[in-house]
């Protein structure tokens, strides 16, 4: 017997595919396509055809930010923060806005750098940097200005070959550049001085201090804010940084590279000469100045090279560093096996920082993190943050090769590094930890917050044109891996490392070292440009039918492995209609369509709600079992809300019940996979199908559905909180988190009731509990409910634990979420907290950017949401305009919603881009949320 799958794709590339299945008991059934067949439709597709490009960018100031508006055009006021002593007038500078650049513009450098010499003189009022630059033409002979970028600058001298220039005559300098008009032919050195004041530098970018330290911050544009430079990613450079600084107030002076050199000044001084032997470009540099300590461990590498690894820290934490060193060591030893890629250096520093914009960053030799990304205690991080710090302190290292070693020649290029690495990242917490569970969290995270990008103004294809969360980048490289298999992969990185190392490549350069593996055995050469759809089909008695052939394209495809059947298939979509031919097919099967997500698409599949239901208890395919449970869950939502706008009487389909029951009790399961299968999805994530969103409808019909099943699964809720309890010492391990997860979320369900008994229960376990995953969870579990022992216990909470910042940016967190009927006050009465700050990017992540992620909230009937982020964003704006431009962000979707709303968030954008020295970063989000 013979089954077939047709599909007609509507268009190709990175734009929307269509996709229709048709499967049928009958011998081969060739049946017209009707809306009564199996149909499928996958929308939001990133195919792997990585010379699709987005033709323009601007200046990539934040990595939220998308294009700054062309259309606006008029001269307006802005903000540069404070980086230099305020001048004595108060009037606002006024500047163009900036130029739209093209990726068709890009230009080779005309100069090329070839070392870079830098001496820092830190001091408490200022800080004088020298940077002697050997410069070379980029092409012989050319004649070309030397253009140099450069923000909140004080130029105090420039040279070249040693002589002095004149401005006006030499060079000339404006709020963004230094031009050298006329530079000597051939090779010539650069000398420039230039004065700054990182005391005063509340952007984070650049060189600043964080409580007593220095510390920098390059990526994107930052090194401009340090010493005029050609501040681009092609520009590669070996570097050697001396550091002076009073030795009592920062004795540990760190850079990239080797320590050559250190030794005592007099007046209290000493200095410290590094040297980066590999080139590198700007934003990878990094300075570090302070009064830290560290631990030090060591690693040695498959060739028998010994190398120091040393995590730095303010004394007090510095036993929070265990976890991030195991997850170094970790990395370390899964990048030599899974890509044999080797550590090139003898020292590797990570720096532990209290205020930093980003999560962390890749200098060469000298990570830095913010401490939620490396600080972690049993007692006061959750298994996420351990989770976290695990994934992110690998993410950071494996940037060594991808990204420093081989770098990015334009911005254009970043999912090139980014999405790179963020699938390296995830293969590695997936080998260490449990892959299905991975694969689900990485899944939601893109649904969560990429799908929902992709529908409103800050879309863009996976080339991006400005920094966005970089998980499309990974599902297009983890495309190439299905596409050539696991050994074909990894010889196509052998040879990009191979080709590439030292250079800022593009991703037309990875993409022909992967295409010039040969194809796998006993399947066609691949195309470069298709959507890889992995199915399997089952059948009545829940078993993986066996594969043994498919025909497709005029071609019989043999799909035996070693001589054996197989139970998954992978089939190729790159025209406008496929059609494949599964034979020796024996009864009518149902299709588990796009196994382990083998493409980051939405797929709306014609499924019956019956064949969902068998798949949810039975397809082998762990991911595409919690994938039924999810598009049931999504359809029961979508019908509810439907009824609650509708004011009829809600009322849960017992069979989902019974699924749901059927999954908790079921012990061959991982119990991880079942705190994911019995989770229901977020009301973003249904909001987001909604043709104009309801936050209320949606967080009534899920608050509905939850005690719903908590009320008629509260024996086995109950059952599942005691047979999960431990009492044994708390263990990092996939087994113990698996077992906490499952209690929590059990526990979440119970409490969600408010009766006295399971309040009782939450309450317990609030109190014996012996780690802060399980403390945590238990009193999120009582803050879903507003009253007296909401209250008493958020206060206990925050009493024992107002000594850490890291824990109390929890508790921050936790109340912003909040659903509680008019949180908004709740929030903005924090902010008047002696524990908050707003110079601190964590704390307003926590705080404001947590109320943003609370939908019921935020979009408030009456606009208070909207009212409480537009004033925020201003006052912030005038401390961190990147963080900022991130929180503004949350108003990029309002025409999602009704036309009240829509009014109310358009009003807090007009009044956000009016403002008077409104920063650039700021304005680029608001205007182009405005003009969407």
């Amino acid at each position: 017997m013979a089954r077939r799958l047709i599909s007609p794709c509507q268009g190709s590339g990175l734009l929307n595919a269509g996709f229709l299945g048709v499967f049928s008991s009958h011998h081969y059934h060739r049946l017209p396509l009707s809306s009564s067949h199996r149909s499928s439709q996958l929308k939001n597709c990133y195919l792997p055809n990585l010379r699709k490009e987005v033709s323009h960018w601007t200046r990539p100031a934040t990595p939220s930010l998308s294009l700054y508006s062309a259309r606006l055009a008029s001269k307006r006021t802005t903000c540069s923060v404070a980086t230099e002593p305020p001048p004595s007038t108060t009037e606002e500078p006024e500047m163009d806005l900036p130029k739209e650049i093209f990726l068709k513009e890009y230009k080779k450098p005309d100069y090329l750098f070839d070392s870079v010499n830098l001496e820092f003189q830190l001091g408490e009022d200022k800080t004088i940097v020298t940077s002697k630059i050997a410069v070379s033409p980029g092409t012989e002979g050319t004649s070309s200005p030397l253009t140099l970028h450069g923000h909140d600058l004080k130029l105090l001298s420039i040279k070249v070959n040693g002589k002095d220039l004149k401005v006006s005559e030499d060079y000339m300098v404006d709020s963004r550049h230094l031009t050298v008009s006329r530079p000597p032919g051939g090779t010539f050195n650069l000398e420039i001085v230039t004065e700054i004041y990182p005391q005063l530098n509340t952007s984070l970018e650049g060189l600043y201090k964080s409580t007593g330290n220095f510390c920098t911050q390059c990526e994107a544009e930052g090194f401009r804010k340090i010493t005029y430079f050609q501040d681009r990613p092609d520009v590669m450079a070996t570097y050697t940084c001396r550091i002076e600084a009073d030795k009592t107030l920062y004795p540990v002076l760190l850079s990239n590279g080797n320590l050559i050199e250190q030794g005592d000044l007099q007046g209290g001084k000493h200095y410290a000469l590094w040297e980066d032997p590999f080139k590198k470009p700007s934003y990878l540099f990094a300075l570090v100045a302070g009064q830290l300590d560290c631990r030090e461990d060591s690693f040695t590498t498959c060739s028998g090279r010994k190398v120091t690894l040393r995590i730095w820290t303010p004394g007090q934490d510095l036993a929070k560093t265990a976890h991030a060193m195991y997850s170094l060591k970790a990395a370390m030893k899964w990048d030599e096996e899974v890509f044999g890629l080797e550590y090139d250096l003898d020292l590797f520093n990570i720096v532990v920082v209290p205020d930093f914009n980003m999560g962390a960053m890749e200098n060469k030799s000298l990570n830095i993190f913010q401490s939620r990304l490396v600080l972690a205690s049993p007692e006061t991080a959750t298994d996420g943050d351990y989770a976290a710090i695990l994934g992110v302190v690998g993410h950071e290292y494996f940037h060594n090769w991808t990204g420093n070693r081989v770098t990015c020649r334009d911005w254009f290029q970043l999912t090139l590094k980014e999405g790179l690495t963020v699938f390296r990242d995830q293969e590695f917490s997936s080998d260490l930890g449990c892959r299905t569970v991975k694969r689900i969290a990485d899944v939601s995270k893109l649904r969560t917050y990429q799908f929902p990008q992709d529908a409103g103004p800050m879309a863009h294809p996976i080339r991006p044109h400005s920094w966005t969360i970089f998980i499309p980048g990974a599902e297009v490289v983890r495309m190439y891996k299905t596409m050539f298999g696991a050994s074909g992969f990894r010889k196509g990185m052998d040879l990009y490392f191979q080709r590439h190392d030292g250079q800022a490549v593009t991703c037309e350069d990875f993409y022909a070292a992967i295409q010039e593996v040969p194809p796998t055995p006993g399947q066609p050469v691949k195309e470069p440009m298709f959507i890889p759809i992995a199915v399997g089909l089952v059948d009545s008695t829940g078993k993986d039918m066996p594969l043994t052939s498919i025909y497709s394209d005029g071609m019989l495809q043999s799909l035996t492995s070693d001589g054996q059947p197989v139970f998954t298939t992978v089939l190729q979509f790159n025209k406008k209609e496929e059609e494949f031919i599964f034979n020796n097919i024996p009864e009518k099967p149902v299709p588990s369509l796009l196994r382990g997500y083998s493409a980051p698409v939405r797929l709306d599949s014609d499924l019956t709600e019956s064949d969902l239901f068998f798949l949810l208890a039975n397809d082998s395919d762990e991911f595409n079992r919690w994938e039924a449970g999810q598009v049931l869950s999504r359809k029961l939502m979508l019908s509810l809300v439907a009824d609650f706008q509708q004011q009829k009487t809600l009322a849960l389909n017992p069979k989902f019940v019974d699924g749901l029951r059927s999954i908790l009790r079921n012990t061959s399961l991982d119990k991880e996979f079942i705190a994911k299968a019995i989770t229901l999805p977020g009301q973003g994530e249904i909001m987001d199908m909604m043709p104009v969103a309801d936050p209320d409808a949606v967080h009534a019909v899920r608050t509905f559905i939850k005690k719903e099943l908590a009320l008629q699964l509260k024996d086995d809720l109950l059952s599942t909180v005691t047979n999960n309890r431990s009492s044994e010492a708390y263990t990092f391990n996939h087994d113990s988190m698996a077992r906490r997860a499952l209690k929590n979320t059990c526990l979440a369900y119970l409490a969600s009731l408010n009766e006295p008994d399971t309040t009782e229960l939450a309450f317990i376990e609030y109190k014996s509990a012996t780690n802060m995953t399980e403390q945590f969870a238990a009193l999120a579990a009582l803050s879903q409910n507003p009253g007296q022992v909401r209250d008493d216990t958020l206060l206990d909470f925050y009493n024992k634990w107002q000594h850490d910042y890291l824990v109390v940016s929890k508790w921050f967190a936790l109340q912003a979420t909040s659903d509680i009927p008019g949180n908004v006050a709740n929030v903005q009465k924090l902010l008047g907290h002696p524990a908050f700050d707003m110079r601190n990017p964590n704390k307003v992540y926590s705080l404001i950017g947590g109320f943003c992620g609370s939908p019921v909230n935020f979009h408030a009937k009456d606009g208070s949401g909207y009212k409480f982020l537009g004033e925020v964003v201003l006052q912030l704006d005038k401390i961190n305009p990147q963080v900022a431009s991130r929180m503004v962000s949350a108003f990029s979707r309002w025409r999602r919603y009704d036309e009240s709303r829509q009014a109310l968030a358009k009003a807090q954008l007009e009044m956000i881009v009016s403002a008077n020295g409104l920063s650039e970063n700021v304005y680029e989000i608001a205007s182009k949320s405005l003009a969407a």
